[in-house]
This record gives structure tokens, sequence and C-alpha cells, in this order.
């Protein structure tokens, strides 16, 4: 059995995470198998979405503790290990912003610590209505402090702090209302609903949706002036692309784009 699935539907990737019993933690084998599916997908010409998913009761419950534990035991006390996996763990959080294609959470149960930083990492996420998200590694005497990083960069300051401090758990309708999650649907709705936006996103053009994919990222760290700067060079590289111009021809001609792909 894989640790980690993958099945297509037609543009579509889905990625399940899969190790149920163990509430599918972030272990060095679901990194490692992770990132080869974002080395996969980044040369993938026919994938236009990700949704990534968790099998049983919850998405993702954040690191694998035993195994942290473990890493203890090496002559170091378990330096070099822990430095290591959290290394692996930004790299794929990294790698999942800068695949070519949008990334969908598909979130139910729980998602904790590194698992709420998987969601903050993809460029969307749908929850169920039952879903609860923290980070709440500070209730071990833990700070999630690599979880931190994309989390301050979803939510609002004060509630990314409030989350890391007292490691409460907010409710999928919190998780919305604070930009953690895009959508929440009912438990029996979530994957429809995740394939229906996946779906939705790859009906784009891909080479627009990819471009417009970098520059959001890039811009967002960017002031102001350099942020425009940059996105007018997008805007003009967007334009010259023959599709660009056949989509525009067809919208004011009132016909479908013939887009070459």
């Amino acid at each position: 059995m894989a640790i980690l699935e993958r099945h297509d539907t037609g543009p579509v990737a889905h990625l399940r995470l899969n190790a149920p019993e163990r509430l599918n933690p972030l272990s060095d084998a679901m990194l490692a198998a992770l990132q080869d599916q974002i080395d996969a997908l980044a040369q993938d010409q026919e994938i236009r979405a990700v949704v990534i998913s968790g099998a049983g009761k919850v998405f993702c419950a954040g690191h694998d503790l035993r195994e942290m534990q473990a890493g203890r035991q090496a002559e170091d006390g378990g330096a070099g290990y822990f430095a290591g996996l959290f290394a692996r763990c930004a790299t794929v959080m990294t790698g999942l912003t800068r695949l070519p294609q949008p990334v969908i959470a598909q979130v139910h149960g729980i998602a904790a610590a590194a698992g709420c930083q998987l969601v903050a990492s993809c460029d969307m996420a749908i929850a169920a209505e039952d879903a609860r998200f923290a980070v709440n590694g500070v209730n071990i005497g833990l700070f999630c402090s690599t979880p931190m990083v994309a989390l301050s960069r979803n939510l609002p300051r004060k509630m990314a702090f409030e989350m890391l401090t007292t490691g409460r758990f907010i409710d999928a309708a919190e998780a919305r209302s604070v930009g953690l999650v895009n959508r929440v649907v009912p438990a029996e709705e979530l994957p429809a609903a995740a394939l229906a936006l996946a779906e939705s996103v790859a009906s784009k053009l891909p080479q627009a949706v990819r471009i417009g994919k970098e520059a959001f990222y890039a811009q967002a760290e960017l002031p102001l002036d350099a942020a425009y700067a940059l996105t007018g060079e997008v805007m003009v590289a967007n334009m010259l692309e023959r599709d660009t111009a056949e989509g525009i021809s067809a919208f004011l001609e009132k016909r479908r784009p013939d887009w070459a792909g």
C-alpha cells in the first residue's frame, strides 16, 4: 500500500496522504513521497491542477512525533536529524507554491501543526464543515515555528500569533472567516467541491495560470512599486502569448477560443 496515493481525473491530479492508522503524519516517508510527486508534477504538461486530501478520519495530524523522538538517539541528541527534517519539510511546502499548477487542499477531520502548515502552503483550500485547524505544538512544548511561516502569510498577524501561542483549534467556519480556507461544504460534498474548483482552474489557459501563479507569490514579497514593475513585465509576456491573443479575439468575436495549449 502506497503511503501517498495518486490518481488523475483528466487534467486534475489527486494526491491522498495514505497512513490513516497514524493520522497521515508528515513522516520521513510521506515527505519523500510528496517530494517525488512535486518533482514529477513540475514536469507534467498534462496536469493543470492538483488536489491534496487525506485518507481515514483526518487530513493530517502534523509531523510524526514517534520518529522525531527516535531521532534523539543519535550522538548529537537529534540536532542533525531535526535540521534535516525541517529542511525537507520546508522544501515540500515551498515546492507546492512553486508548482506551475494551482494546488487545492481538501480538508476533513483535523489539520494540526505541520498538517495546518500543509493547508496554508496550498494555493487554495476547501474544508468539510467538521474540519478543525490548529498549530498546537506549543501544547507539548514545541512552538510551531516552521508552520508559522505559511500560517502568517495566510492569516491576519494577531490571529496567527494567537493560534501559535494558545494551540487552540479553530473550526472550519472560523478558518474561512480568517482566510485559511476558501469555502466550507458539508462533508459528503467535499470531494465533489474540491474537484469542481480544480476543474474550473484546469479549464483556463495553462500558460496564463502558470505565469500568474509565479507572479502572485513573487509580487507578494515586494514593495508596492517593485510589485507593479514586476507584474507589468508579466502582463507584457502574457499578452505576447499566441493563445492570449486568440483568447481576446475570441471574446471580442463572441466565439470559443481555439487554444493550442
